[in-house]
């Protein structure tokens, strides 16, 4: 029994361990999930505070997998994780049975599983961590109890900086379609052999004080009557598709409002493309490198642009600096892009050449220097 109760409190600790140090290489990631749910369930009061819970919540996996690893504190522990992996097993659940959820965010962007997937996983958990809950008297700490704390203190240690880190200067590992070296028009494809959503529309009417539905195959014999009022477009989903393409809502709008993805993306040579989705919320600081980063692609004739959801505030604080080109973007697009608010991407025609936060805008300028 001792063995099984070894391994079981491997598994578990390992896992939560993995878990959290994946979502803790991109908390801002963790955060936007968050907030999915949270709009979801009509909480978006709770939207402001999504990263502060994010970070708490990797930090927590991360130290109580170590903590169920050396045996420490294992009464207050197997509580704390017992009521956490019931916490997730109703996240996932739902995600699952309610349909309104695709993905849990359980091992973050790096490791994307389903809503099944993820609800298996969990309940495998609880039943592991019920067994470790119950057997808790048994277990002994692997070392005396400075050396136990001595850990634990460094583990705590190591998510305040290594999370502080990436918030800074982006994900030490990214796992997003927009990495280095990817190309945005080919992640913009549907995979070989995929199938997309399969949709039907009806339309909604009003005739003599009643709605009427029907679809194109279903047209009433007097519907040229001028007494049919149009009252909405109906989409259902009879049959959803095999995959999505890695990219399926990547637009650049010029100022004019047209439609310029292909022309950014297709233009020869290299270009600068700088992602914020709110200029008024970035970084202190952000439109000085911006600045600099503006001149520096002016001497070499590189094309920057300046790709937001608030092209008015861009331009304002930006006013006076040459060279810069405006482009519209949804803002949800631009957080899935660049975690960090501004984002430099260094790109050559399609492909993501360099990717760089606010704070290592002086990269940007390396490479432009090597760039040709």
């Amino acid at each position: 029994m001792k063995i099984l109760i070894s391994v079981i409190r491997i598994i578990v600790g390992v896992l939560f361990i993995f878990s959290g140090l994946i979502k803790a290489n991109d908390p801002t990631g963790l955060s936007y999930k968050m907030q999915e749910f949270f709009e979801v369930w009509g909480l978006n009061f709770l939207n402001d505070y999504s990263l502060a819970f994010a970070l708490i919540m990797n930090a927590f996996e991360i130290v109580a997998g170590v903590a169920i690893l050396l045996g420490w504190r294992m009464k207050m522990f197997s509580w704390l994780l017992l009521l956490l992996i019931i916490f997730f097993t109703f996240l996932t659940g739902y995600a699952l049975f309610s349909g309104k959820i695709k993905t849990c965010g359980c091992f973050g962007d790096c490791i994307p599983l389903t809503a099944k997937q993820s609800f298996i996983k969990d309940l495998i958990l609880l039943v592991l961590i019920i067994i470790i809950f119950i057997k808790k008297d048994v277990i002994r700490p692997l070392f005396n109890t400075a050396t136990s704390t001595l850990l634990i203190a460094l583990t705590v240690v190591f998510c305040v900086v290594s999370q502080w880190y990436v918030l800074k200067h982006l994900p030490v590992v990214d796992c997003l379609a927009y990495k280095t070296e990817n190309n945005i028009i080919e992640k913009m494809k549907m995979p070989e052999g995929a199938l997309s959503d399969s949709f039907a529309i009806k339309f909604k009417y009003k005739k003599d004080g009643k709605d009427v539905v029907f679809d194109s195959n279903t047209f009433p014999d007097d519907f040229n009557d001028s007494t049919y009022q149009f009252v909405d477009r109906i989409q259902e989903l009879i049959r959803p598709g095999t995959a999505t393409a890695p990219i399926n809502d990547f637009i650049l709008y010029g100022e004019s409002g047209e439609d310029t993805t292909l022309a950014i993306l297709n233009q020869p040579g290299y270009y600068v493309m700088l992602f914020t989705k709110d200029a008024n919320q970035a970084e202190k600081g952000w439109s000085k490198n911006a600045a600099s980063v503006a001149n520096e692609c002016l001497k070499k004739k590189v094309p920057f642009f300046i790709v937001t959801a608030t092209v008015d505030a861009a331009r304002s604080q930006l006013s006076g600096v040459q060279n810069v080109q405006y482009l519209k973007c949804d803002a949800t697009v631009i957080k899935t892009a660049g975690r960090v608010n501004p984002t430099y991407f260094v790109m050559n025609q399609a492909t993501v050449k360099g990717k760089y936060a606010n704070a290592d805008y002086d990269k940007v300028l390396g490479q432009l220097g090597g760039s040709r």
